[in-house]
């Protein structure tokens, strides 16, 4: 039963990174695709090698994520509470995707592992918790939207007498570039969280030790599910994001690409923290929308994103919890 767990766990995790993959094929290539610096197909095909490479560039996130969330005991009671942690992140991704939302699967994920624990009275780290996920989930989206504002308002200084139509014929070429390094960003990210999760349950089950590298097969493994489910597509969450929040041009794109991909890789290599994709390229695409004017923003679209970046720890935690009550009474 508990190898059966074990493999359970770890493809219920793929299903998770899966639904990731096109859940947040937007944050990359959004802006892209809404400017016409890239066609759809390519630019999800670019996204999904570029998710696959940045997968393999540390493993800094998976072991926050593995390590620093919660305490799990060993043998089939700690399966059941990673189990329950993923099925409450996958719910609330579909849930989200569903209305168009760009919510966090990375916070879904964090509200699965705490909603699980606590409902199975497991130790939650609160410190680590509050070190690489509350302080870096406020400050990377300040820091997206005042980087794209800064940069954008550098953008229109320096190229103030240019010609308009050369300028966005450079800035669209640009983005092809600012759009790959996103989306490297979100496989450096979002497919570690995934390999921590494989890894929590690899160590729960004794197949592993804490010190241990994350085997090179999670890594493999990982980086394939949220390639794939980026070339799927995202269409919903891609028009809300590209389009409903501000009308943006190929400058902009850039900006806006450009800073959010550098707090990407700042989070996760310097500070080794699971930020949130969804949460930085949307705040740095208000930042640059606001240099046209505040009121070019639709702030109406942008408050509904707040709301749910707001409900999604508690909510995938409240399901994650509902999810444990059910298998602890099936599976123990």
């Amino acid at each position: 039963m508990e190898l059966a767990l074990v493999v359970a766990v770890v493809v219920i995790a793929l299903t998770f990174d899966y639904t990731n993959g096109f859940h947040d094929a937007a944050n990359a290539i959004a802006t892209s695709v809404s400017t016409r610096a890239l066609t759809p197909r390519v630019a999800l095909l670019m996204a999904a090698v570029m998710n696959f490479l940045g997968a393999f560039l540390g493993t800094e996130v998976a072991s926050t994520v593995g390590k620093g969330i919660i305490s799990t005991p060993t043998g089939r009671h700690g399966l059941v509470i990673v189990i329950a942690a993923l099925i409450g992140a996958i719910t609330w991704n579909m849930i989200t995707w569903y209305f168009g939302l760009p919510s966090s699967s990375s916070h879904a994920l964090i509200g699965g592992l705490v909603g699980a624990g606590l409902a199975s009275t497991s130790t939650v780290l609160w410190s680590g918790i509050l070190d690489k996920v509350v302080i870096p989930m406020i400050l990377s989206p300040a820091v997206g939207f005042l980087g794209a504002f800064l940069v954008m308002t550098a953008i229109l200084w320096l190229f103030r007498r240019s010609n308009p139509g050369k300028t966005t014929r450079g800035f669209r070429l640009a983005q092809s570039l600012s759009a790959a390094a996103m989306a490297l960003g979100h496989g450096l990210q979002d497919a570690q969280k995934t390999m921590g999760v494989i890894f929590l349950a690899l160590l729960t089950s004794g197949h592993v030790s804490a010190g241990d590298d994350i085997p090179t097969w999670v890594k493999l493994a990982a980086a394939t599910a949220i390639s794939l489910g980026t070339y799927s597509g995202g269409w919903r969450i891609m028009r809300t994001l590209g389009r409903r929040i501000i009308h943006l041009d190929p400058a902009r794109g850039f900006a806006s690409e450009a800073v959010a991909a550098t707090v990407l890789y700042v989070m996760a290599i310097g500070l080794h923290a699971p930020v949130s994709t969804t949460h930085t390229i949307t705040s740095a695409v208000m930042g640059a929308g606001a240099t046209k004017r505040l009121s070019a923003v639709r702030w109406g679209v942008a408050k509904g994103i707040v709301t749910a970046w707001i409900l999604t720890i508690p909510a995938a935690g409240a399901v994650a919890a509902l999810c444990y009550a059910v298998a602890h009474l099936i599976l123990e």
